[in-house]
């Protein structure tokens, strides 16, 4: 897929419906030649829309108007290319939970959980957040996160957590005011309840700090899931995290992960983490695959929102 093509898929199948500021700014860039040739000098991994637009919000940028967002980067473009040379897309959606919770709540308890490219940890406090599923209401903590469940019931608790660690090659601290920053510079614009679901969910990592460990999700994974406690059901999961890597690097993965002991939750896109036979998404949108030990079990939205289960 060409730059272009990546911003108007961006545009198109990801931000419409979801962000208009972002369905405007994509479309917009992915027509001008200028902006695209600026994008063409980041290395190949620091040209996602998600990226660029998140570094000119960290840096004070306009990203409401393309016209202003395009004078910006012009203007700004060494220093928003040097920024986006150390970042990180790493979207800490606590919302994803929700998308979690139907498979963790079925497994054996209690849980041992451990986050591949965890970023601040967010994801790793299932137990205490609280969930709406239509008419459905669970858990009693803050934020409560909203999804729309189609397809199945929805769980009827949430697990029983007993550890819960993450591995990132750069974590993120909540209490860190630069960290919280760059989390918050990932939200799109119009999103101000994912806002305060940040900022609620930060709180509750700040209470109860996880063990975040640097490094690389298929080097060091074995290392950090032997120190899971005998006697809980390890679970080793990931949401929009893999395709940061090459083809051959997620193979290596999925085959380590697949002969560890435990379970293994995958939320992410089917061009990602391919599966035959899957039914046609809900609607032109871009979906991810909701997946328990390989084996696909739902359409999701990216930030928690919704998921169609198959079947």
């Amino acid at each position: 897929m060409t730059i272009k093509e990546s911003y108007v898929d961006f545009a198109t199948r990801e931000a419409r419906g979801v962000s208009p500021a972002y369905e405007r700014l994509a479309l917009a860039v992915a027509e001008d030649e200028e902006l695209l040739a600026l994008v063409a000098s980041l290395p190949p991994g620091k040209r996602q829309p998600n990226l660029l637009f998140g570094v000119v919000r960290l840096l004070g940028g306009p990203v409401e108007d393309p016209a202003a967002f395009r004078a910006h980067v012009i203007a700004h473009w060494p220093t928003i290319a040097a920024e986006a040379a150390t970042r990180i897309v790493q979207t800490n959606e606590a919302g994803r939970c929700a998308l979690l919770l139907p498979v963790l709540a079925a497994l054996p308890r209690p849980l041992a959980l451990l986050e591949v490219g965890a970023s601040a940890g967010l994801c790793l406090y299932p137990d205490r957040y609280g969930y709406r599923y239509g008419d459905r209401v669970l858990g009693t903590g803050e934020p409560v996160l909203e999804c729309s469940l189609v397809g199945a019931p929805a769980p009827s608790s949430v697990p029983d957590v007993v550890w819960r660690a993450g591995l990132d090659l750069n974590p993120l601290d909540v209490g860190d005011p630069a960290d919280i920053a760059w989390l918050d510079a990932l939200i799109w614009p119009e999103h101000a309840h994912r806002r305060a679901r940040l900022r609620a969910a930060a709180a509750v990592a700040a209470a109860d700090p996880p063990l975040l460990v640097p490094g690389d999700l298929v080097d060091d994974l074995p290392a950090l899931a032997a120190a899971a406690p005998a006697g809980a059901t390890l679970v080793v999961f990931h949401s929009s995290v893999l395709y940061h890597l090459s083809a051959a690097r997620r193979a290596e993965f999925v085959a380590l992960v697949r002969g560890l002991p435990g379970h293994w939750v995958s939320v992410e896109g089917p061009d990602i983490v391919p599966f035959a036979g899957l039914p046609e998404p809900p609607d032109g949108a871009h979906h991810n695959v909701l997946a328990l030990d390989g084996e696909p079990l739902a359409w999701t939205r990216g930030h928690g929102q919704a998921m169609a289960w198959f079947g």
